[in-house]
């Protein structure tokens, strides 16, 4: 009996030490804040977590030259919406896919000139709005523009300076459009072009991604610097992504073209 007595005599000291940690480990807001009648303030805890975050992340990140960062959109709703700024950046990943789905083809086919634009006195219109495009052999589009006859010359002109190599020519309201044989100088100049429009897709990632930034560091004054660079971290993050997405989007295409 005395032993087990002597056993159970440290437990008392053991819980309290226990229940002091697990009190530490919870997040609780500061002393004196109002919120604390509340159930606890919102904006502490969030401040808290964060903060806890980035601590995490820099450990973690030491002797790395690139930490991964991964915030909860819930954490910084109230300051940022970083689900739209992702979905801002995947839409000029598509409209990049679909630049090159339809207009950088080896082959060109009649729906590679649907959505050309033509400039008329009225205004900018896609081709296949004023002409019907029809493909009379493998080596001959045919534009029709007998509805506009009068923006005839202005779509030839478009389709000239579309950059797809193509070289039309004007029959009364009908333009002829020869589809040119496939050449190596052909294919290197849609690899040129792919190129060009990568790297305008990249400038509308840029602008995506300091429009997102700047709307982040209006809240200086009302949030953490810690909270700030995490943020600005995060977002500089999702771009990388998004170009380097764009590289292999590209190396495809060339490689694709180029054969």
């Amino acid at each position: 009996m005395a032993l087990v007595l002597r056993c159970l005599h440290p437990l008392p000291s053991l819980l309290l030490r226990s229940s002091f940690a697990m009190s530490r480990a919870l997040p609780q807001a500061p002393r004196g804040c109002p919120a604390l009648l509340l159930d606890g303030c919102r904006q502490c805890v969030q401040q808290m977590l964060l903060s806890r975050q980035l601590a995490t992340k820099k450990a973690k990140g030491k002797g790395q030259s690139q930490a991964k960062v991964n915030i909860s959109a819930a954490l910084v709703e109230d300051i940022i919406n970083l689900e739209e700024t992702s979905e801002d950046m995947q839409a000029v990943i598509e409209v990049l896919k679909e630049d090159f789905s339809r207009n950088l083809n080896v082959r060109t086919s009649p729906g590679a000139l649907d959505h050309i634009t033509v400039m008329t006195k009225d205004g900018k219109f896609p081709l296949n709005q004023l002409g019907q495009i029809s493909q009379k052999s493998p080596q001959l589009m045919i534009v029709n523009m007998t509805n506009f006859p009068e923006s005839t010359a202005a779509a030839a002109k478009a389709i000239r300076e579309s950059g797809m190599n193509l070289n039309p020519e004007v029959d009364g309201t009908v333009i002829r459009v020869p589809v040119p044989k496939v050449t190596r100088e052909h294919r290197e100049s849609l690899a040129k072009l792919a190129k060009q429009s990568t790297n305008k897709s990249k400038e509308a990632l840029r602008k995506v991604r300091s429009k997102s930034i700047t709307q982040v560091k209006k809240f200086k004054s009302k949030v953490s610097e810690d909270t700030i660079r995490l943020l600005e971290k995060q977002i500089q993050q999702m771009a990388d992504e998004a170009a380097a997405e764009m590289d292999k989007l590209l190396a495809a295409k060339t490689k694709e073209l180029l054969g």
